[in-house]
Order: C-alpha cells, then structure tokens, then sequence
C-alpha cells in the first residue's frame, strides 16, 4: 500500500499552505472520510434525489437501485449470505437498541456483559432491568487481553438468554474470540450480539460462518458518514423482533383499524432513510475492499509497534492493554504518571498538533470501579504513517522532559509549557491561555455539550 497516495484520497489529510495538517490518530471514534465517499454524497444530491420506493419516476428508481446494493455490500463485507438480513439504522448504538427493546424479555430473563463496556452495550440493558425485570450478569475480562473462558461457562450455566460483548474494546483494542463465544453460547442455548464498530473496519469478519445472531456497526467508524449504521442479523432471530419505530416504509398495508408490517429488513427502516449516508458508506466499503485488510492491518501495526517500542522502557507510560501491539493493532492506550489524561490531550494538540482521546471513552463503569480518572487514547488507521507516530513521540517525550516531578497531579499540563514552535507557527505550549482554560475545569465538568467531557462516543 502507498501510504502517501492513501492520504491524498483524504482531504483532511491535504497539505494546507505547504504545511502537514495536523496528525489525526482518533479513528477508533471517527474515521476520516476519502473523497470518494463525499463524492458519492454530492451525487445523489446532484444527480439522482428521490425517496426509494415511493415514487416510479427515475429518480426513485436510482435511489432505490443504490440504496439496495448498499444493503448487499454490507452483506457482503460483513459475510452474510442474506441482505435481507442487514438494516440500516443511524448508527451501532440504534442497532443494540433494536435488538434489546425488540426480543421479548420475560421477567428475570439474563443477558450477560463484560466489564469494560461502552455504554451502548450496558445502559440498554439497565433500564430494561429497571423496567422488565431482566438480570445482568457480568463476566471479568482479564487486563492483559486474555480470555477466561471458564468464566464464560460458569455464567452461561446460569441461563443467560442473550450474550452481548464487543468484538474489540474501545478501551485498548482487545479482541474477543467470537467464534468461542458464540459456540458455547449457542450450546447453552444463548442468542449473541457483538459490538463490531472497532473490529469490522480492522478485519474480515465472517458473521454466517461464525454464526453469530445480531452484529452492529457504525459507518463513521470505517472511511463512511455520520449517521448511518448497521445491524446485521442472521434472517430467523431477526424476525424475532419487535420494530422500535413503525410507519412510513415499515407498512404493508393498513386500514382504520389495523395493518400489517412489511418483512425484515424493511419493516425496521421507518421514515425517509439517510440515502446520502447510505450510498456514501457504500463508497466506504468499496474503498476498503480496494486497500485489503492486509494493508490496513500492516500499517496500523507498523506505526503502533514504533509507538509501543519508543515507550516500553519509560516507567512513567502506563500502557492499556495487551503490550503486544499485534494485539491491539489499531489502538495505544496510555496513562502519564502525573497528568491528567485531558491535560495530556490539550498539550498533545495544542504543542504537537496531534489529535488524540482522552477521558473514559464511554465506559464510565469500567474506569470507576478501578478508581481511575481516564486515559488517553492514540488510534491508528490506514492513513497514518511513520511522521504520525514521530509525532506522537515527540509530543510524548517532551512532556515527559518537562514535568516537575512525580507528585504533579490534575492540572499539570497548564505548568508544562514549551517555547518552541510548530512549522504552522501555533505555539508549542499547553500553557496558552485556551489549555490553562481548559485544563483549569473541574473533572468530569469541563462544560455542557457533547463536545465538553471526552465522554463522548466511541
């Protein structure tokens, strides 16, 4: 793969003036977008902007054309034999919610979660405890990225009806044996669902043969747009469903006092759809496909491993995770002895120009049970090269050089300046008057907002 010529599909990645945009390695909560997908957008705005299914006129006709083969794409890409088993919803979150509100719980009936969640595949569960008398049952996960699958037989014995994990954490990339688990699950009698938004725009996933039931993901994950997503079911437990929204497009007929839905997937996709989103995740996928998970692998691997090396010897970076970073091929997790995750985030940016997570990542229950205020989180895609990583190392190093001393806490990257400069002519210093601002918040309150915890998605 030409690295260089990958970036230059992405126009967040163009040079600007001459100069290198800043590094991006927060894919893992958004991907940046190729321009063969915004492309695919304009077009159906420009060329072909009808409703699917609504109309006979050729604009419908194309839409609904482009809209179905999107649907055998993401069957395709995600290894089901049957589109009609894929639905398009706005986003994983939707898809796990589909499935919870939609099986139909009985009182004490068991799901079971591991305890490093993202909060889409934890919070469901809890209301409908609250409100349907469901139990959770929680299974450990080890720190080091194994798995126990003992304990995963000791909790299934239990009766669990539906088993729900992630693929791969958000947290530190850790990959689950989904083959194993939905096996014994199986076996038990256990329906599964699996959070695939971290693993899906990684690797081949092959849902039919390893016979998993439900599998979600979000297209802003994997080169696609905001707002579009994918449950991808197997036929017969889908159909099992109860459809969260019902009405337009969901009906095959009605009359004053009754009706009848249409069959899966349509009677799940209520209401004008995201066509635009649709048709550009589609672009998405064929991008993919044309890189091969090989390369994206390859790459991802290459840059985390120069990252991982640089620090194994620094006794002050606390890695998340499996040290091996074949492990977690996409995703280095850190803590700094001393600063606080947000602190680092706002240094990294504000002096390297090097974008990365910090916070919880929206797994609250994980980091408070521990006691831990966050992390910071470096994720890497195809796009990312060798200058990214030396990038993230020098931000990384410096900061290291210029703290006070092992007792810093809390709002220690206000008191680590640097008088350098960038080759864009920012200041290097996460002591301007925006990181002091910033830094100088209460934790967990850094304002109202979406955009003001880094608690946010993914």
């Amino acid at each position: 793969m030409n690295v260089a010529q990958v970036r230059a599909d992405f126009p967040a990645l163009r040079p600007r003036d001459g100069i290198r945009p800043p590094t991006y390695l927060d894919s893992a909560c958004m991907s940046l977008v190729p321009s063969a997908v915004l492309e695919a957008m304009e077009q159906y705005y420009r060329e072909f902007p009808g409703c699917a299914g609504r109309s006979l006129h050729r604009y419908s006709e194309e839409v609904g054309r482009r809209y179905e083969s999107a649907r055998a794409a993401f069957a395709r890409f995600l290894g089901r034999s049957d589109p009609a088993g894929v639905v398009f919803l706005r986003n994983a979150t939707e898809a796990i919610n589909l499935v919870g509100q939609g099986l139909p719980w009985k009182s004490g009936d068991r799901v079971l979660v591991s305890d490093r969640e993202h909060n889409s595949n934890l919070i469901v569960w809890q209301r409908l405890a609250a409100e349907r008398g469901i139990r959770i049952e929680i299974l450990p996960l080890p720190d080091d990225g194994g798995f126990d699958a003992g304990a995963l037989e000791e909790r299934l014995a239990r009766g669990v009806r539906l088993v729900s994990l992630f693929h791969t954490s958000n947290l530190d990339g850790h990959t689950l044996p989904i083959r194993e688990i939905t096996e014994r699950a199986h076996d038990r009698g256990a329906l599964v669902l699996f959070d695939g938004c971290q693993a899906a725009p990684h690797e081949k996933v092959e849902l039919d043969r390893l016979g998993v039931d439900f599998y979600a993901v979000s297209a802003h994950k994997m080169l696609g747009p905001t707002g579009t997503g994918v449950l991808a079911a197997a036929t017969e437990p889908l159909g099992r469903l109860r459809p969260l929204l019902i009405g337009g497009e969901t009906v095959e007929w009605s009359t004053l006092e009754t009706h009848a839905l249409r069959p899966p997937p349509h009677r799940f996709e209520a209401g004008l759809q995201n066509y635009a989103g649709v048709i550009g995740a589609h672009a998405g996928l064929d991008y993919l496909a044309r890189i091969g998970f090989d390369a994206v692998q390859a790459q991802q691997y290459a840059v985390n491993a120069r990252v991982t090396s640089a620090f194994a010897d620094e006794p002050r970076v606390h890695l998340l995770g499996p040290a091996d970073p074949r492990a977690r091929s996409s995703v280095f997790a850190f803590t700094v002895d001393g600063v606080d995750p947000h602190d680092a985030a706002v240094f990294l940016d504000e002096g390297h120009e090097v974008l990365v997570r910090s916070g919880m990542h929206c797994a609250h229950s994980y980091y408070s049970r521990r006691g831990l205020p966050g992390n910071v989180r470096a994720s890497f895609y195809l796009y990312n090269d060798r200058t990214d990583a030396d990038r993230l190392i020098g931000g990384l190093r410096e900061l290291l050089e210029k703290l006070p001393g092992a007792g810093v806490s809390g709002t220690s990257a206000r008191t680590v300046a640097s008088t350098s400069r960038s080759g864009s002519g920012r200041p290097r210093a996460s002591g301007s008057r925006g990181a002091a601002a910033r830094s100088a918040r209460p934790r967990h309150r850094a304002g109202r907002g979406r955009g003001a915890s880094g608690a946010g998605s993914g």
